[in-house]
This record gives C-alpha cells, sequence and structure tokens, in this order.
C-alpha cells in the first residue's frame, strides 16, 4: 500500500478500478523513459560489424571497402620504411620483411595513380612501359647511361644495359654462354640477386630459363616494380639474417650483376645460403665487386678460398665476371678450411625457408646426385617427369601423374566454359596461390605467360618439385601480405581458398578470407582476373567479398568431374580512379 499511496489522488482510484487516466505529465514522462531505455540499448546492445562500412564487409556484409589516400599507390605492408627505420641495421635485419600486427595494416583498396592505364601487352612490354603507371625517373636519371632505362614520351624505354653490361644483356649472355650452357635446356631455373629493373632475366626468357628476379626496397624505389610490369619474374626481398623463402638445391644458376652482397662476411653465412638454393652441378655467376676490384683485393681472396673449401671449381675470371661450377655429388665437406664451415646436424631441414634464421653450416641434402645438373633431364622434358624428390611424398609419383592431368583438364574448363582469357595478351604474369605440385602452372606453359607458384608455409614443403619441373616459386603464409608491389599480376588462381587460412591441424580460421581476398585486390591489376575455388559456403562468402572490393564477380559450377562440392568464382577487377576531391 505504501506504493500506491504515493501516487498522485486521480491515480490512485484508477490503478485500482482499471480506469486508467492519463495526464500531460504522464505522457511527457513516458516519452522520457522510453527515449533512455532506447539510447541505453544503442549504447549497450552489441552491434554486428560496428556499423562502418568496413567492418560490415569484414562480417560477410556488402558495404563497399573505401579506398586509401592517394599516397598509398604503391602500399607495401610488410616492407614499409616508416617501420623499418626503427628497426637494427645489423646484417640489413632492417631491409626484410617485417609485416604488421593483425588488424594494423590499411584496410583499404590500394588506388593506381593518376593517369594510370592497361599495361603494354608482352612481349613488347619487355621493351617500354607507360611512364605514368610508375612516374618514377630516378632509376632513368641514374642508371640512363648504363643502359638501365630511359624516359621518351609517354614510355620508360628499356634498352636491356645494366651497371656490369651497358652495352646490353644480350651481348652479356652470349659472354657467359662460353662457359655456361645457358641454351642447350640444360639450365632452367635461375636465381638473379640484386637485379636492377631485371633485364638479364627478362632476355634469358628466350631462350626458355626461367629466371626469378629479386632486389630489396631501396633508394631506387621501384626496381621490382619496374621488372613486374615488364612482365619479367621479380620478387621483392632482401638477403639480410634469414633463408630466403626457397627450398634447397632449387636454381640451376645463382648469378649476381653488382649485387654488392658481402658474401663472405658473417663467417660466410650468405655463400652459405648460395650454396643452399644452388643445383648440385650448378653455376655461380659474380660480375662486378669483389671480383678483380681495386681496393677489394681481400675480399676477392676471402671469396675464392671460401668457395674451394666447398669444392666449387672456378672456371674462369674474365674481367670483372667470375664463374664456378658446384659439384655434382654430396659435399666435402668436412674438411681443413679457414672458415671452419662444417656440416649441420641431421635435424636441419635445409628447406625450411619462412622466418628461418640464416645457419652457418651447410645443409645436408638427399638424393644430391639424382637432381644434379646432367641428371635430371633437360627442359622441356622436366616438366612432365616426377623428379627423385618427388617420390621422397607419400605415394608422390602417383600424386605427381593425377595433378597434372587435373590441371590439364580444369585449364580447359576455365578457358572454353568460363572466359578466363589465359593465352591472350590480357594476361602475362599469373600467381597460383596454393601450388602444391604445380600442375596449373604446368596446364599453361605454353601460354605466353609466368606462374609464380606460392606454396603456403604451413603445407607440406612440395616446392622442391616445382622446382625440379622446371617452374619457379617462393613459400608464403597468406595471412600476412605477399612482398610485390600492389598491380602487378593480371591473374591470380586460389585452389581450394579455405586452406590458405585454416590451421592444417586443428582446422580453425587463423585469419579472415576478408583479409586475404583484400590482400588479393592490392596486388592484381586493374581489369586482372582472379579465380578462386572452393567449398559452396566459401565461394558464397567470396562472391559476398568480391562485391564490397568493387570486382564484377560470377559463380560457376565447377567442372563436372569435381562434382557439387566445389564451386568457382570468377572476377574481375574493376578499373576504378579517386574522386579529383581526394587527390
Amino acid at each position: 500500500m505504501g506504493l500506491l499511496s504515493s501516487l498522485p489522488p486521480h491515480r490512485r482510484g484508477g490503478a485500482l478500478s482499471g480506469g486508467w487516466q492519463w495526464s500531460f505529465l504522464d505522457v511527457v514522462w513516458a516519452v522520457f523513459l522510453l527515449a533512455v531505455v532506447v539510447f541505453l540499448a544503442l549504447v549497450f546492445t552489441p552491434r554486428r560489424g560496428g556499423g562502418d562500412p568496413l567492418s560490415v564487409a569484414r562480417s560477410g556484409g556488402a558495404a563497399a571497402v573505401p579506398p586509401c589516400a592517394a599516397s598509398e599507390v604503391d602500399l607495401l605492408p610488410c616492407e614499409d620504411p616508416r617501420r623499418s627505420s626503427r628497426l637494427s641495421r645489423e646484417m640489413n635485419y632492417y631491409r626484410e620483411r617485417h609485416c604488421p600486427a593483425r588488424g594494423e595494416a590499411p584496410a583499404c583498396l590500394v588506388p593506381p595513380p593518376s593517369g594510370y592505364r592497361v599495361p603494354v601487352p608482352w612481349p613488347e612490354s619487355l621493351h617500354k612501359i607507360w611512364h605514368d603507371n610508375m612516374p618514377y625517373g630516378k632509376i632513368a636519371e641514374r642508371k640512363g647511361h648504363q643502359g638501365w632505362m630511359k624516359h621518351e614520351g609517354a614510355y620508360f624505354i628499356f634498352p636491356g644495359g645494366g651497371t656490369m653490361f651497358p652495352d646490353g644483356a644480350e651481348q652479356y649472355i652470349e659472354k657467359l654462354s662460353q662457359y655456361v650452357p645457358l641454351k642447350t635446356g640444360v639450365l632452367r631455373t635461375g636465381l638473379d640477386m640484386g637485379c636492377g629493373v631485371a633485364s638479364f632475366g627478362g632476355f634469358l626468357l628466350k631462350e626458355n630459363i626461367m629466371t626469378l628476379s629479386f632486389a630489396p626496397r631501396d633508394s631506387h624505389k621501384s626496381q621490382i616494380q619496374f621488372a613486374l610490369e615488364r612482365g619479367i619474374p621479380a620478387f621483392l626481398l632482401m638477403l639480410g639474417t634469414r633463408r630466403l623463402p626457397f627450398p634447397a638445391q632449387s636454381f640451376d644458376f645463382v648469378h649476381c650483376s653488382r649485387c654488392l652482397i658481402p658474401f663472405t662476411a658473417y663467417n660466410g653465412s650468405y655463400l652459405i645460403e648460395v650454396d643452399r638454393l644452388l643445383r648440385p652441378g650448378g653455376y655461380l655467376i659474380i660480375s662486378g665487386p669483389p671480383v678483380r676490384w681495386k681496393k677489394q683485393e681481400k675480399e676477392w681472396d676471402e671469396l675464392q678460398v671460401m668457395a674451394g673449401a666447398l669444392c666449387y671449381k672456378l672456371m674462369t675470371v674474365d674481367g670483372n665476371t667470375a664463374i664456378w661450377k658446384k659439384p655434382a655429388e654430396a659435399s666435402c665437406l668436412p674438411n681443413q678450411n679457414e672458415f671452419g664451415l662444417d656440416l649441420c646436424s641431421t635435424n636441419d631441414d635445409p628447406d625450411e625457408a619462412w622466418y628461418f634464421k640464416l645457419k652457418k653450416c651447410v645443409g645436408k641434402v638427399s638424393m644430391v646426385e639424382e637432381i644434379a645438373i646432367g641428371s635430371i633431364p633437360r627442359w622441356p622434358d622436366r616438366l612432365s617427369k616426377p623428379s627423385a624428390r618427388a617420390s621422397l611424398i607419400n605415394n608422390g609419383v602417383n600424386l605427381f601423374e593425377v595433378d597434372t592431368q587435373k590441371w590439364v583438364r580444369r585449364v580447359s574448363y576455365y578457358k572454353k566454359s568460363l572466359g578466363v582469357k589465359l593465352g591472350t595478351t590480357h594476361i602475362r604474369n599469373v600467381m597460383d596461390m596454393n601450388a602444391f605440385l604445380g600442375g596449373f602452372a604446368a596446364a599453361i606453359v605454353s601460354d605466353p605467360v609466368w606462374v609464380m607458384n606460392v606454396v603456403p608455409a604451413r603445407k607440406p614443403l612440395t616446392l622442391g618439385v616445382i622446382y625440379d619441373r622446371g617452374l619457379i616459386g617462393v613459400y608464403h603464409d597468406w595471412c600476412e601480405p605477399f612482398s610485390t608491389y600492389p598491380r602487378t599480376y593480371d591473374l591470380i588462381h586460389a585452389d581450394a581458398i579455405d586452406s590458405l587460412i585454416n590451421d592444417p591441424i586443428s582446422g580453425t580460421s587463423r585469419c579472415d578470407l576478408f583479409d586475404v581476398m583484400l590482400e588479393m585486390d592490392r596486388i592484381l591489376r586493374p581489369e586482372g582476373t582472379a579465380v578462386i575455388r572452393g567449398s559452396p559456403d566459401v565461394i558464397d562468402k567470396a562472391a559476398q567479398v568480391a562485391q564490397s572490393v568493387r570486382w564484377n564477380a560470377l559463380v560457376h559450377e565447377s567442372e563436372p568431374e569435381s562434382g557439387s562440392t566445389e564451386k568457382i568464382l570468377v572476377a574481375t577487377k574493376t578499373f576504378w580512379k579517386l574522386p579529383l576531391t581526394s587527390q
């Protein structure tokens, strides 16, 4: 009764009799209380995606992802000099990959620069590209007299020169061919360290040699970006404190033209890494310092002594170019040498190369003689024959054959039924995000393309088999950005995309499909193509993300033999530009 007696007299009777009487004051109080309840609900009730367009897109909604600022046209999340400048300079640690923590990378669409246009098609692009696609003239200004590149009208022109071969890569290749079998099919895969704009690798392509060229982001800013714009295989990379992301004994030759790598420093760590990468019977070619270089006599002597300790045979010293041949048999170590070189323990896996620190010992590799130059078939026979390394995989030879035939059928379906423009001038730079044994790349080898085969670092290390086939690739974890500039691939292929983000043991997600596709958008050229395969529910989500990143996408049924467990999303990246108000 206390509560009832506290009510105004006109409300007591109404409350007891059921005849409620509302006054103006009651209405005001009711509206106020309702407003308070609504306010508290809005503040304390969790909202899916937080309400902003980016969060809605990340959670599977169709909201458009906002563009990055115009200053981010060349965004490199893992090679950001703003982050690197705070890191140690010892062994060039600060110039290696250093990725932002999850959630810290800019979640926006990287815009093209003002004046960007669809790239010059291959093979014309080997010799010229649009200036406005990368309007950076520092290399042309500093290296034009050496034949690197020149600015002429609307183009950058590439005469094919380099610091150690100003008269052109073709003449330089002819010189090397006197000592190295570059034109016989014996050699197929090469690594060009500190490559500049990759003219050496570009002109080796007509010899059916696939050279993966690399250089770090440095004062020249965009040398790898220029190489990829030209349609030449290239990768952003620095030899510092870690192994390079390649399998052991993968390259038929390693080339350095004034790459300025101190091979014998740090107890010879860098030459040991070169030895890990070089196939038995392969060739090491160094042009420039320290080979017969003034004021580097000590370094030149040390390089010869250390190469000798590894039992490399010095084939020639022609001017400032030295060429060694690695022995085709098992390592001659241990032996007496002033560098203290010795074999690594049996616990060391020489194929481990994802964020793996350099070793100061030489790794033991199985089947050395079976995968040596001279034992492995010549190109193109090696493409279709399973190598000795394939037999190390459980049921590997059979898997190799099945995988090869499967991708022949699938690529035919892509071209004939899905309208993917493989085999045309629209597609030159191709990435396979989940390469396994390289079957997709092998199926398109006759097209005018090259393929970066990516083997996820948490999956079985099959990349050595890919190199035995005469193809190239890298290890990578797709929960991190890839080491390349924006707009560098014409086609990106992702088989079983959900397996790229899930832990292979627990099956739980380590990162988001949204983030992986946002990274695909960063490295895909405007009007480029993405082909994504996965389970129907994953592809449905991928189609929603595709809409958020402004792709034009269609979902297709998979090939008849693949059954109904898989669907295929084929998308085209739209060619959009920043509005004038935001430039």
